[in-house]
C-alpha cells in the first residue's frame, strides 16, 4: 500500500476488508451482506487487489471461494492491517468523545484533599474539557452510590462489595493523635494499650471499623467518649484536650491543628482502592480517568 491521499488509503483498506471478510464467509454474497456492499462491488475490490499485487488470491467455484496458496500467505498480513485500522478508528472515536464529559467521583476528605487535586490536574492537561462532580461521603455511602449508579467511580477502603471492580490506589498508615502537651507526645511510638488510659475519640466511617480493629487485635477495649466519621472533628477535639484518637496518615498532612502525631507501636494500615461498578460499562471519560491514578 503506497502513501497517497486519505481517500486512497481508505479505498485500499476497504479492499483488504473485502478480502478478509470473503475468506471468513466463504462467498462474495455473504461477504457483501456483512459489509453492506453489493456482490459485484466485493468481487471488483478483490479483483483490483489481485491486479495490484499480481497474484491470484481466491479460487472461484460454484461452491464458493477458497484461498489460493498466494492468498494463504497474504491473508494474515491483510488481517493485521484491518485489525490495526479498527484500533486506529477506535482511538479517533475515543478522542472525539473526550471533547466533553462529566466524571462523578465518590470520595472522602483525605483523598479529596491530598490525592484528587494531583490526579485531576494531570488529567486536565490532556482532557481540559472534562467536568467533575465530587460527592463526599463515608465508605458505606460511597459503596451504595457506586452500586446505584449515583457516581461513576469512588474511593473506598478495601475490601469492599464483591460486585464492584477495584483498582488498588495505595496503603495509608494509621497514626495516634494526642494533644501536644500530653505525656504520650514524648514517645516515638504509642501503643494501643496506652491509648486506652484516656477518653478515646473513635473515627468510624459507616460499617468500616478499621480503628476499632486495632484494639480488637490487641484484645483491648478503648474508653470511647465520642464517635464520628469526620476526621477534622477528631483533630479539633484532640487539640482541645477532650481525648486521644487514631487517624489515617493521609488526612494528617498539612494538619491545621496543634496536635502530636505518632506512629503506632504495632503498625496498622488501611488499604484504599478506586472502585466502579463495571470498567467495561464505564463511560470513556471514566476509563481514561482510571489511567491517571498513579498521578496522586
Amino acid at each position: 500500500m503506497g502513501a497517497g491521499e486519505g481517500g486512497e488509503v481508505d479505498a485500499n483498506i476497504q479492499k483488504y476488508q473485502a478480502f478478509v471478510k470473503t475468506v471468513e464467509c466463504g462467498s462474495f454474497t455473504k461477504a457483501a451482506e456483512a459489509l453492506s456492499y453489493s456482490q459485484s462491488g466485493v468481487s471488483r475490490m478483490i479483483a483490483d487487489l489481485e491486479r495490484d499485487w499480481k497474484v491470484s488470491l481466491l479460487a472461484r467455484s460454484r461452491a464458493g471461494v477458497s484461498l489460493t496458496s498466494e492468498g494463504s500467505r497474504l491473508l494474515p498480513f491483510a488481517q493485521s492491517v484491518c485489525a490495526e485500522y479498527d484500533k486506529l478508528q477506535m482511538q479517533v472515536d475515543d478522542l472525539a468523545g473526550m471533547q466533553s464529559g462529566l466524571i462523578r467521583i465518590g470520595t472522602f476528605s483525605s483523598v479529596a484533599t491530598h490525592w484528587l487535586p494531583n490526579i485531576i490536574r494531570a488529567f486536565r492537561e490532556d482532557y481540559p474539557n472534562i467536568d467533575y462532580e465530587l460527592v463526599m461521603g463515608d465508605y458505606s455511602e460511597i459503596e451504595s452510590w457506586l452500586l446505584d449508579g449515583r457516581v461513576d467511580c469512588g474511593f473506598l477502603q478495601l475490601p469492599t462489595h464483591p460486585d464492584l471492580e477495584v483498582l488498588l490506589a495505595g496503603r495509608d498508615e494509621l497514626m495516634a493523635v494526642v494533644p501536644e502537651d500530653h505525656p504520650l507526645a514524648a514517645r516515638e511510638r504509642i501503643s494501643a494499650e496506652a491509648l486506652c488510659d484516656d477518653p478515646f475519640l473513635l473515627l468510624r466511617k459507616g460499617d468500616n471499623t478499621v480503628v476499632s480493629d486495632v484494639f480488637d487485635h490487641a484484645g483491648l477495649r478503648p474508653d470511647v467518649h465520642f464517635t464520628t466519621w469526620d476526621d477534622y472533628a477528631i483533630m479539633a477535639m484532640v487539640e482541645c484536650g477532650l481525648g486521644v484518637g487514631i487517624l489515617p496518615e493521609l488526612i494528617l498532612k498539612r494538619v491545621p491543628y496543634r496536635i502530636a502525631v505518632r506512629p503506632l507501636a504495632e503498625p496498622a494500615f488501611r488499604t484504599i482502592g478506586l472502585a466502579l461498578r463495571s470498567k467495561e460499562g464505564a463511560s470513556l471519560a471514566t476509563k481514561r480517568f482510571l489511567e491517571y491514578l498513579d498521578c496522586r
